[in-house]
């Protein structure tokens, strides 16, 4: 990310830049609602970019142009990589992990003070839902142990071992509430419901390892992304949805690019242009707003819906394309406008409460698409 600055949406000012020293490098933003504030994560020229640093600031401070008013939290913990600082907006809670003590903290996010902590050199990974956390330990012969704990004190809730394929890779395990998703290499989906014992499991033709998951909590429902591909499944096993026209960018899945309205009905993604859209060559590509639970494409903004590409204004009626006219030379400036702030987009953002989608180029360029 590096350098952030910060505009007011109705004026598109700038108000001031974020980063309160010349060798910050930001390399996340949170935005923390429970006490309306931002929350940076950076690494410094100073300590050679090795450690992460977060900040908190309040919006209040920001819109006065202030954002050395913040304060810096988590100063007691080691962030060197491979350790992280990770936010849970679901729960209200912060994980973070000292790699080099083998420690992970969970803080509380309305006054970030610490609850509890995990201390175990054997704990791989740890995933975090509703209410609950999996701890994952180091694969053993023939199972992975488990712990499922709360993650409002770290009580343990249940501790079990899921048996494994011997000397196959496990591609991901991941859990969603009481359901708990295993898959190793060249194997079938695993949907364990960790309450009952109970097994579901989804032929590895159908189900093939996604590159990413995004789970709808809303609807109990969770979304997977492959080769471009977007699909909608329950935890049945069953593919629910499939897109009658969401091609996605990115081929391994930026979920930068991708956003899920707050009622989980709705996906806007950056997506690959039609192959018949004359002016989406080269590195342009289309805005694609679809209905998750139908499928169906519901809007696109593309260059060519911009305006029409043989319409003109002028009184002469000259049927458009040899046309001089002032009005004709300002809206094919338009299209190229459009075309190019669809090139190349890195970040997508949906406002729900103003209908506008934000994007990010890689030129640094910021667009809004509005009605």
């Amino acid at each position: 990310m590096g350098l952030v600055y910060i505009l007011d949406a109705e004026t598109n000012q700038r108000i001031c830049f974020l980063n309160v020293s010349h060798d910050e490098v930001i390399r996340s933003l949170f935005y923390n609602k429970n006490n309306d504030s931002l929350i940076t994560v950076s690494v410094y020229a100073s300590d050679n970019f090795s450690s992460l640093k977060c900040r908190t600031t309040r919006i209040e401070y920001i819109r006065r142009g202030k954002p050395d008013a913040g304060f810096p939290l988590f100063e007691s913990e080691s962030l060197k990589w491979p350790g992280f600082v990770e936010f849970d907006d679901v729960n209200g809670k912060v994980l973070t992990y000292s790699a080099q003590d083998s420690i992970y903290k969970v803080f509380d996010l309305k006054n970030y003070t610490m609850l509890y902590s995990i201390s175990d050199k054997n704990v791989q990974e740890i995933k975090i839902s509703p209410g609950i956390m999996l701890l994952i330990f180091t694969k053993a012969s023939g199972h992975v142990p488990l712990k499922i704990l709360s993650i409002e004190d770290g009580t343990v809730l249940k501790s079990f071992n899921h048996l494994l394929h011997r000397n196959k890779k496990v591609d991901f395990i991941e859990q969603f509430n009481e359901k708990l998703l295993v898959k190793q290499e060249n194997e079938n989906l695993q949907i364990l419901d960790v309450r009952n014992s109970e097994l579901t499991e989804v032929s590895r033709t159908e189900f093939m390892t996604p590159s990413a998951f995004i789970f709808l909590y809303e609807n109990q429902l969770f979304l997977t992304f492959r080769n471009r591909t977007v699909a909608v499944w329950n935890f049945r096993g069953e593919l629910v949805t499939s897109f009658e026209d969401h091609l996605l960018w990115h081929p391994d899945c930026n979920t930068n690019n991708i956003y899920i309205t707050s009622d989980q009905d709705l996906i806007i993604s950056y997506c690959k242009a039609d192959s018949d859209d004359s002016l989406s060559e080269g590195n342009a590509g289309s805005i694609n707003i679809s209905n998750i639970l139908t499928g169906k494409c519901l809007a696109k903004v593309k260059a060519s819906n911009s305006l029409p590409v043989d319409g003109c204004g002028c009184s002469a009626n000259c049927g458009g394309r040899s046309c001089n006219s002032k009005k004709r030379i300002q809206a094919s400036r338009i299209r190229n406008t459009v075309a190019e702030a669809l090139e190349d987009i890195t970040a997508l953002f949906y406002d729900e409460e103003r209908n506008e989608i934000y994007t990010g180029n890689r030129l640094g360029l910021v667009h809004v698409w509005s009605n």
